[in-house]
């Protein structure tokens, strides 16, 4: 059978899986990935690690160990697990990453989803992270917030390699694009090299249509008199968004800009396609990888996509056929009133109160197992409730839990209380 997935290296798009856990890598998982269907690259999230971490015992001999040493916070205890995983899939991908010199074999790991809105701590962050996990292919997730792109723009100025994350808007990847210039140049200013720093601007895809399908539904069922023209652009606007911004990248690698940065060394900031497993079944399975397709970008893919291309895709450079259809589908969204702009904002917060979301689930699973392998090493507390009563606290502790109370407390935040002086009461 023709494996699809190694044709992608012919058509310029490298594969990384969006998937890494300690069963997956003790079993030579990813080993086996890299020899047989070409794969470059991995990236991990919390909610990778909390199913693995949280449901299972793959890592109940690490964490006994650990916890055998000492007592540990149960964010140090998650990190000592996830840096552990992070270091042996780097180890599997540098024979990748020595072969391409630096081009690819990247893994990934993000700061901490709690700093999404916090520029200096990210930076804090990401560099500690580059410490410990002591990879020179690692790669360090930053979001692509507002605040996220100054702390890009420095931390690639400090010689890390950057995943810039929750990438839905046009403009925002621009943004993300120009502050990677910006460090690099801060680098030449200093006379420092800059050609073996890498970084991917991560580009959501099937969010948006998922997002953009729901109001097109919701329209066409109430009779909109734009039915057609409605459902004309359905499950096509994601695909032209991402069109148009490889387009730009493009424009932008061909600039005098780049081109002195290239002729130092700099390899350019590929776009990567994330988020790429259909969400609506109508849809093929691997929509966004067939109509993505092009030189410099990274495709990530969960299993079960990465799968069923390798089955039945459709490897051939697609990313710059039909651009003036995708302009047509852009207008026409415009012209629809889709709000495409607000759509990619909402999905920005929605984003990264996802990823909270999902970190709090994960520290949560972790404190489960924590909490078990301690034992009687740990105070405890249980309480017996009437019933009224014990629903009002899980239903009040589960908005301490969303809205981060605990780490405003510790972070001396006055906004946990009415906003004033409390901050100065905290020490």
């Amino acid at each position: 059978m023709t494996n699809h997935l190694q044709e992608l290296e012919a058509a310029g798009q490298a594969v990384w899986l969006d998937f890494v856990d300690r069963k997956f890598l003790a079993e030579g998982g990813l080993k086996k990935l890299v020899a047989n269907d070409g794969l470059t690259g991995v990236t991990s999230n919390p909610s990778i690690f909390e199913k693995a971490m949280g449901h299972g015992d793959a890592y109940d001999e690490g964490l006994s160990e650990f916890l055998g040493e000492k007592d540990a916070s149960v964010v140090a205890t998650y990190e000592h697990l996830a840096i552990a995983d992070i270091q042996a899939a780097a180890a599997d991908l540098k024979p990748v990453y020595d072969r391409l010199d630096g081009k690819d074999g990247y893994v990934s790991l993000e700061v901490s989803p709690y700093l999404a809105l916090k520029t200096d701590e990210t930076i804090a962050e990401a560099r500690r992270l580059w410490g410990e996990v002591d990879k020179p292919n690692l790669m360090v997730k930053v979001p692509g917030t507002v605040p996220g792109v100054p702390a890009i723009r420095q931390l690639i100025a400090d010689g890390l390699n950057i995943n810039v994350t929750l990438l839905f808007a046009f403009d925002a990847y621009k943004q993300v694009a120009e502050a990677y210039m910006d460090g690099l140049e801060a680098r030449v200013a200093k006379g420092e090299a800059i050609d073996r720093i890498a970084s991917v601007a991560s580009f959501f895809v099937s969010r948006i249509d998922a997002e953009i399908d729901k109001a097109i539904d919701k329209r066409v069922e109430a009779g909109d008199d734009e039915a057609d023209a409605l459902k004309a652009i359905r499950g096509k606007v994601a695909i032209a968004n991402a069109k148009l911004a490889y387009a730009w990248y493009q424009e932008m690698i061909e600039s005098d800009r780049w081109q002195a940065l290239a002729a130092k060394g700099a390899m350019p900031q590929r776009l990567l396609w994330a988020s790429t497993g259909v969400k609506d079944k109508a849809y093929p399975d691997t929509l966004y990888i067939d109509t993505l397709i092009g030189p410099d970008t990274v495709n990530t893919m969960p299993p079960k996509t990465m799968d069923a291309f390798r089955e039945h895709g459709t490897a051939k450079v697609t990313l710059t056929a039909d651009l003036d259809a995708a302009k047509h589908v852009m207008a026409e969204a415009d012209r629809l009133g889709l709000k495409l702009g607000d759509v990619t904002t909402g999905l920005v917060d929605a984003g990264v109160k996802l990823f909270a979301d999902a970190a709090d689930a994960l520290l949560g699973a972790v404190a489960g197992k924590r909490a078990d392998f301690l034992g009687d090493r740990l105070d405890g507390m249980t309480t017996t409730l009437p019933k009224p009563l014990e629903e009002a606290v899980e239903k009040r502790l589960e908005s301490a839990r969303a809205d981060g109370w605990s780490r405003k407390l510790w972070a001396g935040d006055p906004a946990l209380w009415t906003g004033k002086d409390e901050g100065k009461w905290l020490g």
